[in-house]
């Protein structure tokens, strides 16, 4: 038996949406706020729950720059993260990167911390011994999941094309795929889902046919990519951190620049052909906005090798977020120099 069958072999739970949905209410109430991971999977969310729920994307997060609409706060009652995990107490969110490394060594308060975030790898008590069995799909298959139970859920053959895309999903299915089968029963597919039983078990498309309208997408998307911006994310900080694609107003508050702005529409715009969530202009939130500037490291930076002495050595930096991204490195962010509150 290979290996990778060998650490499946008991992992035959299912997905509790009665439980998750009890403990995070919030994540199927209308006209909520939320902060957006500026990538094709925070931009699916967002245009998602905005046409269904109503929601209001109210600000931008990429792990080094925040924005968030004036007179809002991170921890106001109807504000959330989404498609990243926030490490506070009080903060909504919602993602799927592996966030335990030693599930024997977590802090006191840790559950405190993430009593309202929705998050597959904790939900199966995953840690970094079950890196390779880690959630290799995007948020936004989670939230289909979680919310067809309760809204009725358009299907349409061509959602597929951007649900495939999105995270690199449709690479990731062919590359592990008895990880991402696995996963498909934990969240039920066969039986949950009308949307991701299109998505990922159609009898529709062959290979070919499939392959040839992927590769239709990535030509629609790199159509408004430009150099150093890729056509399917918003991108508002630089490398080392600083802002990008941000111009300053009055009062101290900031606006995306227009070009940004355009192009982040035009994708929008493909997506919403595609899946037929519409895009509602006035949900989106592009000026009047607050930024936070923090920083961003990694083990590696650090020279940090994945051990129990320095994953709580970072956990005593009390980090707003960080993902573990492979087997021997974890980005994580520093509410430096700004503040959170």
């Amino acid at each position: 038996m290979a290996k990778i069958q060998e650490l499946l072999a008991d992992k035959n739970d299912v997905i509790n949406i009665k439980h998750i949905t009890e403990r995070n209410p919030w994540i199927k109430e209308e006209r909520q706020k939320c902060i957006l991971s500026p990538d094709s999977d925070g931009l699916l969310c967002g245009l998602f729950l905005s046409h269904y729920l109503n929601w209001e994307i109210v600000g931008f997060y990429d792990g080094k720059v925040a924005l968030i609409k004036d007179g809002l706060s991170f921890y106001d009652e109807d504000v959330c993260f989404i498609d990243i995990e926030v490490y506070r107490e009080g903060v909504k969110s919602m993602g799927h990167h592996m966030l335990s490394l030693y599930n024997n060594t977590l802090p006191n308060d840790w559950n405190k911390r993430f009593t309202q975030c929705i998050q597959p790898n904790l939900m199966r008590g995953y840690d970094k011994h079950n890196f390779r069995l880690k959630y290799p799909l995007a948020t936004i298959h989670l939230l289909i999941t979680i919310l067809e139970k309760y809204i009725d859920i358009e299907v349409r053959d061509t959602a597929i094309f951007p649900l495939l895309f999105t995270d690199g999903t449709f690479n990731v299915m062919f590359k592990y795929p008895e990880n991402v089968m696995n996963w498909w029963k934990y969240l039920n597919v066969q039986n949950n889902s009308k949307l991701l039983h299109k998505v990922f078990m159609s009898d529709d498309f062959s290979v070919y046919k499939l392959m040839l309208q992927m590769d239709n997408f990535f030509r629609r998307r790199d159509k408004i990519s430009i150099k150093g911006e890729r056509g399917d994310r918003l991108k508002i900080s630089n490398t080392d951190s600083s802002a990008y694609n941000l111009c300053e107003d009055k009062n101290n508050l900031f606006r995306i620049n227009s070009d940004a702005v355009r192009r982040l529409e035009q994708f929008l715009e493909i997506l919403s052909k595609d899946t037929g969530w519409v895009y509602k202009k006035n949900k989106w939130n592009y000026k009047g906005l607050k930024k936070l500037q923090f920083t961003k490291s990694d083990f590696k930076s650090k020279k940090w090798n994945v051990n129990k002495t320095n994953w709580n050595q970072m956990l005593e930096l009390n980090p707003v977020s960080w993902a573990m991204t492979s087997g021997d490195n974890i980005e994580f962010t520093l509410e430096h120099p700004d503040k959170l509150f």
